[in-house]
């Protein structure tokens, strides 16, 4: 057997077989970094053309459209103007204030006696309210009677002695005749005429004095008696009434409380609330259209969905040079009371007339640094930037006083594609809601 046999170097023969099957054998650590770099180009090659070329794309999609956007024509939403109707409805804020309003003072100094009435009280015309006890008036009427009586008196003698002159001057007159008779006939002498004729202008001159007495006790009569009546009259006063129907809506002094004639000290605020009036301030554009007897609608957050109906009951025919509005009144019906003073209100002027105005889009409107404008449509769908003077701004919509003209049509939510003389494509757009006027 030669399995133990050396050779050459000593070594066994297999073992010099295994060694050369070793050096044949390519080394593994040399093919893998060739895989994976392999592996890795493969990657990348697929990650640049899922990445770039779709961008490409897109960059090339994109340059199209722009060329495309170039040569189109760009469209355009715009709205035709509208003119406003002859008549619309214009809602104006007011107060309600009572139709008549009054507030009572005393005419005569005292203290209050009795007080029939307290505030949220409704009364009558000619209702007593209240007494006064006024002791000083009362000595002051009784004072004015006995002068009244104390004249009389007078004028009584004074007549007396005026018929007693009137007598004394008749028969001086008689017989101032008589003795004028004999001294023609040359019976008595001429100076003892003299005598009896100067007794008779004595009795005359004595007449016409007891008549001056009558006419002055006369007239002191009067005057007394002009003055008693005054006194009486403010007595009266002791006694307050309502100078019409309506409610009490203030009570100012209590029993015992010291009253002055001189209005310092307010009693009763009565006020007729049967019928309401509103006062509300009319622009200068609605003004000349107002007329006493138009039908107005008052409405109030108190009470919602309920209208109160009234109507227009004058104007002042006259603007309010600050605010350059018309005061209206308005009377409103108020039977059972809902509608109470000095509560705000909505008036609105049913079918009031206005000057007929254009309407556009809030969103239609250009401002820049050379004015206001809007964007119209001319022909050939060409944009013409048109200068327009503004009016009223009722939100979603605005007037147009100059500029424009009905049947226009206007671009809505202009952009930079909106130039002058630019060629747009328009699409009707929906107009939109106005709001009350």
């Amino acid at each position: 057997m030669h399995t133990g046999v050396k050779e050459g170097n000593g070594r066994p023969a297999s073992a010099r077989e295994s060694g050369a099957a070793e050096v044949k054998k390519p080394a593994p650590s040399r093919v893998r970094p060739v895989l994976s770099a392999l592996a890795i180009l493969i990657l990348i090659g697929g990650l640049f053309a899922a990445g770039y070329l779709p961008r490409v794309r897109r960059i090339r999609a994109l340059d199209e459209a722009v060329a495309e956007r170039k040569t189109s024509v760009p469209e355009v939403n715009v709205v035709q103007v509208k003119v406003t109707p002859p008549h619309s409805d214009l809602l104006l804020p007011g107060n309600i204030t009572p139709l008549t309003e009054a507030i009572i003072n005393a005419r005569a100094d005292g203290y209050l006696k009795t007080r029939y009435v307290d505030f949220g009280d409704r009364v009558k015309a000619g209702q007593l309210l209240a007494e006064i006890e006024a002791p000083e008036l009362d000595q002051q009427v009784s004072q004015a009677r006995a002068a009244v009586e104390q004249g009389q008196a007078t004028l009584s003698r004074t007549q007396h002695v005026l018929a007693q002159s009137v007598a004394n001057l008749d028969l001086a007159e008689v017989t101032v005749k008589r003795w004028k008779a004999l001294v023609d006939r040359g019976v008595v002498s001429k100076q003892e005429y003299d005598q009896q004729n100067a007794n008779y202008e004595a009795q005359r001159a004595a007449m016409e004095s007891a008549r001056s007495d009558v006419r002055a006790a006369e007239d002191s009569i009067r005057g007394s008696q002009h003055n008693l009546e005054r006194l009486i009259n403010l007595q009266s006063y002791k006694k307050i009434v309502a100078p019409f129907s309506g409610i009490i809506t203030a009570r100012n002094v209590d029993i015992g409380a010291l009253i002055n004639s001189n209005g310092t000290t307010p009693i009763f605020r009565i006020a007729q609330i049967d019928v309401v009036r509103i006062m509300v301030d009319v622009p200068q554009r609605n003004a000349p259209f107002i007329k006493v007897g138009e039908p107005a609608q008052v409405t109030l957050q108190e009470f919602p969905g309920r209208k109160f109906t009234g109507k227009v009951s004058r104007t002042a025919n006259a603007l309010e040079a600050n605010t350059r509005t018309l005061p209206t009144e308005v009377q409103v019906p108020n039977p059972n009371g809902a509608l109470m003073p000095n509560m705000f209100a909505q008036v609105n002027l049913v079918s009031a007339q206005v000057l007929p105005g254009i309407l556009i889009p809030g969103d239609a409107l250009i401002v820049r640094s050379n004015g206001t404008q809007v964007a119209v449509i001319e022909s050939g769908n060409r944009v013409h930037l048109q200068p327009v003077e503004l009016g009223r701004d009722y939100g979603a919509e605005l007037e147009v006083r100059s500029g424009l003209s009905p049947g226009q049509y206007v671009i809505v939510n202009p952009s930079d594609d909106a130039r002058e003389g630019a060629e747009v494509h328009p699409i009707q757009a929906k107009p939109a809601q106005p709001r009350k006027r």
